[in-house]
């Protein structure tokens, strides 16, 4: 029942202190409640918590900084011109910690149930919401963290290399776990009790981890990336949409769309300038689905001009422009008719297609990487379509296989649309893509590395918090994360 009661606190009051006595929480028991909860009963929300909030940052945070789509009028500051507030990153952190308990919940449970199944689940997921955190914020508090009803108040910070240790083992522990006996039978938003499916996204997770340390000497990323894909018996990955971490979304309560109504996604944003231009370049089909027609008044009547955006960190007001920029299209997200299914991303087959082409390019196996290559940009394509991709796609000079990591970087940007904040760790990760910069640009136009800690564990925390910053060096934007440096 404590642990029930503590799934209702907020996120940052469990790395805080929290002091309840006996007769209080013998007070707050609700006898409607059931004893032990199941693990299955902690799927569900699980993924649907954290694929709706990070679908709404992707829009809020990663769009922006990632110049793919901008607040329209913006006359100054914003996160395209790397406006950072110190609380930033407070929703993200209390949003990881919120389900990351949930996550152990679902493991205590698995284990008191004999559901060894639900123990890798809650690794897989874990591995996901735990690199997103430490992706934005760097050493946290994680081996010692939502442990108050053990006495653990004030949980030490581990260092970003503690913690993908412990992914990555957890994750390679996960996949032997799936191989083995048991099965799902609780409710399961994402892949409907299929624990084969769970089995390639904890192996495509695992992928994309060892390539985010790859810059580290830690996991030997590249060898242990190929041993992987050399043997997919043992470690099944995504190999078509099909499997992809794709979460549909109804918009039937009690999974309702990310926005409540439409207006607040397509109004007041413009596409960038750099993002459109991108795909017109290519012909890209992804347009008439990602966006609308810009427009010009021609004889007191709106006239469709093709895809434009506007400039990233544009100065002046939108009066400068003698158009209207291409908008969202509100139907990618939400439909006027509640029950037009719609996906949320956690991670793509085409994110795995791009992790094997720069993997075939760091060995210099040029035929494999274009294979990947172009496998990965019809996946990236087809998985918002359904369709097919033009099959003069690559004929465009601009599409073609050039070579390049450049290339494969600038596409894989393109397929993390939509994908929480992978476009903005990967650009921390390589550089790519080459995004614009202005003279109205904070930070002297350098992108922002992390997020500061939330506003509350220098209050609560003291003794750990300046531990963890006289180890990184400075609790700022541009204080960089391990496998950053």
């Amino acid at each position: 029942m404590k642990k029930l009661f503590y799934i209702l606190l907020g996120a940052t009051s469990l790395l805080t202190t929290v002091s309840c006595t006996k007769d209080f929480d013998e007070l707050n028991i609700n006898p409607n409640l059931i004893d032990k909860v199941t693990p299955g009963s902690l799927v569900t929300p699980t993924v649907y918590g954290m694929s709706n909030y990070f679908t709404l940052r992707s829009y809020d945070f990663t769009w922006q900084i990632m110049q793919v789509g901008l607040p329209n009028p913006s006359v100054q500051l914003g996160i395209h011109r790397y406006d950072f507030m110190p609380t930033s990153g407070n929703g993200t952190w209390n949003t990881c910690y919120t389900w990351l308990r949930s996550v152990r919940e679902m493991r205590e449970a698995a284990d008191a149930f004999n559901q060894p199944v639900y123990h890798a689940v809650a690794s897989t997921l874990q591995a996901y919401i735990g690199g997103i955190l430490t992706d934005s914020f760097g050493d946290v508090p994680f081996s010692e963290a939502l442990l108050a009803e053990d006495g653990i108040n004030q949980p030490k910070f581990d260092t970003q290399e503690e913690i993908y240790t412990r992914l990555i083992n957890d994750l390679e522990e996960a996949n032997k776990i799936y191989a083995g006996e048991g099965n799902m039978s609780g409710n399961d938003l994402l892949y409907n009790n299929d624990k084969t499916k769970w089995r390639k996204f904890n192996n495509s997770l695992l992928l994309r981890l060892l390539l985010r340390t790859s810059n580290q000497s830690t996991f030997d990323s590249y060898n242990r990336i190929r041993q992987i894909l050399g043997n997919e018996t043992e470690y099944p990955i995504f190999t078509s949409n099909a499997d992809a971490a794709l979460v549909t979304i109804t918009g039937i309560a009690p999974y309702s769309y990310a926005w409540a109504r439409r207006q607040d996604y397509v109004n007041f944003e413009a596409m960038s300038s750099f993002f459109v231009d991108m795909l017109n370049d290519m012909n890209d089909p992804r347009r008439p689905l990602f966006m609308t027609q810009a427009s010009r008044m021609v004889d007191g009547a709106p006239q469709a001009i093709g895809y434009k955006g506007i400039p990233s960190a544009h100065s002046g007001d939108e009066s400068q422009f003698d158009y209207s920029p291409s908008t969202p299209n509100g139907n990618l997200m939400i439909y006027d008719q509640i029950g037009t299914p719609i996906k949320q991303v956690m991670m793509s087959y085409a994110e795995v297609e791009f992790i094997k082409a720069e993997t075939a390019l760091h060995i210099g196996n040029q035929d494999l990487a274009k294979e990947c290559y172009e496998r990965g940009v019809t996946a990236a394509i087809t998985q918002w379509n359904g369709g097919a991709i033009p099959v003069d796609y690559f004929d465009n000079e601009a599409a073609a296989f050039d070579g390049t990591l450049e290339r494969v970087l600038d596409q894989k940007y393109l397929a993390l649309f939509f994908n929480d904040y992978q476009q903005w760790y990967e650009y921390r990760r390589t550089g790519y893509p080459v995004l614009p910069k202005t003279e109205h640009m904070l930070h002297d136009g350098i992108m922002p590395s992390r997020f500061m800690y939330h506003s509350d564990v220098q209050r609560y925390n003291p003794e750990n918090y300046k531990a963890a910053v006289d180890r990184i060096g400075k609790d700022d934007f541009h204080t960089k994360v391990w496998w950053e440096k």
